[in-house]
Parts: structure tokens; sequence; C-alpha cells
């Protein structure tokens, strides 16, 4: 997995895939956007081809956990909309945009 921030606004990128042997990496780079977090934080994962439940989840303890604003998920894998679903129906601090 590759992971960096965006350029141009607030955010980061992820490449590749997540999963428990690059979990530190993708939870260390949301931690960081949660310090740098405003209003809305972007998420763009168009050149990421898998995320585990974990992962998911991470990002969601990520979202609920901001004092404010909302983090838009751009292009994800399709398992991480189905798992947000699934899990946290009702989060609202996560906006997904699709593929």
């Amino acid at each position: 997995m590759d992971v960096g921030p965006l350029s141009g606004r607030p955010g980061i990128r992820a490449s590749g895939e997540i999963g428990v042997s690059t979990r530190l990496p993708w939870e260390n780079a949301l931690t960081e956007l949660s310090r740098r977090h405003t209003d809305v934080s972007y998420v763009e994962l168009s050149g990421l081809r898998f995320v585990d439940v974990a992962g998911v989840s991470a990002l969601a303890l990520t979202a609920m956990n901001l004092p404010v604003g909302r983090v838009v998920v751009e292009r994800p894998p399709p398992q991480l909309p189905r798992v947000l679903d699934l899990f946290w129906p009702s989060l609202h601090r996560i906006e997904v945009t699709p593929r």
C-alpha cells in the first residue's frame, strides 16, 4: 500500500491494498488526517484494490471521532461502501462518491 497527502486540498490518497500487513501505515495516515481536519477531508481511493473490514473500521472510527465536519471518500473499492452500510448504516460523517 502507498499512502500520502493529496495536493491542493485536505486529505490523503491510498493505493494498493489495506489489510493486516498494511494496517499500521493506514491507521497512521488516518491519525494525521484527523489532526489536520477542519471541516471536510478527502480520502481518494481510486488506486485501492482491496480494503478489509478492519481498514474500513479504522476509517469509520476516524470519522466518528472528528469534532466537526465530514470525510468524503472518493472512488473506493466496492467492498468499502458495503461494509459501511452493513456496520454503520447511520454514519453521516462519511460521504462516499462511487467509482
